[in-house]
């Protein structure tokens, strides 16, 4: 997947919208256009911070369902991401935790939005849901029943959940590609706002090959130089928030100092590259030279 047809860049921030309790949900607060006006703040604290996609999340709905949620969960959802659709101009992702990659295939199908996460595509996790287990063909079937062109965002060995057996991390990136035609992957570390470590992003980047690995928790503008020189985009949200606490709004501040610090990374590393492409081709002149002159 080429992800400048979709952002416009070859490593995009994707910065995430957590919905305020839905209908349904044990915190439910009983107001959708309360909702709708966090979210609405918080799209546009992250579009006017730089970033360059948004995905929306049922994030305040804990404790989750492990499958299906509630109808009235979608219809809200597919609401809210219409109108941020409306609000600004960048792609919009949908996550419907936990894992009911069907409902958020039909929110994106239906809305127009580019592109899905999915926390467990294949394999079996355990989680504080239970066990959870893939349903990669059930989600492609689904796409394909749909004419939908939505890509899918599969995390690997997700946060906050363990494998059953022995994780290899190497073998769980290529199946969910390879068996689970995942568009791209997640990467992140045990826990919301804990990152992957640099060893493991570099082991999935190069398992995936071609296909883009995202750091999928634990971003700040402290460690993205580092961490995005072994990945190719970005999703971030807990860092951004004010003061760094979940549960306080975006700060459009933050927003701005984490995607100057990631762009300012990505300049550095494309002039030592070219720095190091030049130095070369200067060094082999003279080897070219005495080449024609014997």
């Amino acid at each position: 997947m080429d992800l400048t047809q979709i952002f416009k860049t070859k490593h995009p921030v994707i910065g995430v919208v957590h919905l305020l309790p839905l209908p349904t949900s044990p915190r439910w607060g009983s107001s959708l256009k309360a909702v709708i006006a966090r979210a609405e703040q918080e799209a546009t604290a992250l579009a006017s911070g730089g970033v360059d996609g948004l995905i929306i999340e049922n994030f305040f709905d804990a404790p989750f369902t492990k499958e299906s949620v509630d109808p009235a969960v979608v219809s809200a959802m597919s609401l809210v991401v219409q109108r941020l659709m409306n609000l600004v101009t960048l792609p919009i992702g949908v996550n419907v935790l936990r894992n009911d990659a069907q409902s958020a295939m039909a929110i994106a199908t239906c809305t127009q939005a580019h592109f899905i996460r999915v926390n467990v595509l294949t394999g079996v996790m355990a989680t504080d849901q239970g066990l959870i287990e893939g349903r990669a063909h059930e989600l492609l079937r689904y796409r394909r029943e749909l004419g939908s062109e939505v890509k899918i965002f599969a995390d690997v060995l997700v946060k906050h959940a363990r494998p059953l057996g022995s994780p290899n991390l190497t073998t769980a990136v290529q199946e969910t590609i390879q068996r689970g035609l995942a568009d791209a992957v997640i990467l992140s570390g045990w826990s919301t706002g804990s990152p992957p470590s640099q060893e493991d992003l570099e082991l999935a980047s190069a398992a995936a090959g071609n296909t883009p690995v995202f750091i999928g928790s634990g971003a700040s503008w402290e460690n993205i130089p580092r961490l995005i020189q072994a990945a190719d985009g970005v999703i971030v949200s807990s860092s951004l928030k004010r003061h760094g606490q979940i549960e306080q709004p975006i700060d459009p501040i933050r927003v701005s100092q984490f995607v100057e610090a990631m762009r300012r990374s990505l300049a550095n590393q494309e002039n030592q590259a070219k720095e190091k492409e030049d130095s070369t081709q200067q060094a082999s002149v003279p080897e070219k030279l005495a080449a024609r002159e014997s």
